[in-house]
């Protein structure tokens, strides 16, 4: 399974994020498919750069977002706010 997820770069103490699409077994800083986008939390606002269209590729084949790049992506305003990729199915309690 394709996850996006984010890849750890930067100096120490200095963390820079790159979003990648990566096969779910792949390490955290391993081997990745395409980078497709980029994460600065230390600027004021957080900085968050996605190519959209490569975003909403991998979606529509299938693959998860984490769920922190799920926030990204919806703070962003690539997906709806209130569409779930992460969340489980929560059961119903008996009545």
């Amino acid at each position: 399974m394709i996850k996006l997820r984010l890849r750890r770069m930067g100096a120490k103490k200095r963390p820079f994020y790159r979003i990648v699409a990566a096969e779910h077994s792949s390490p955290r800083d391993g081997r990745y498919i395409e980078v497709i986008g980029t994460y600065d939390p230390l600027q004021e606002p957080a900085e968050v750069t996605v190519k959209e269209d490569r975003v909403l590729h991998f979606l529509a084949n299938g693959a998860k977002p984490s769920e922190t790049v799920e926030g990204l992506l919806k703070r962003k305003g690539v997906i709806p706010a209130d569409k779930f990729y992460n969340k489980k199915p929560v059961a119903k309690a008996a009545e």
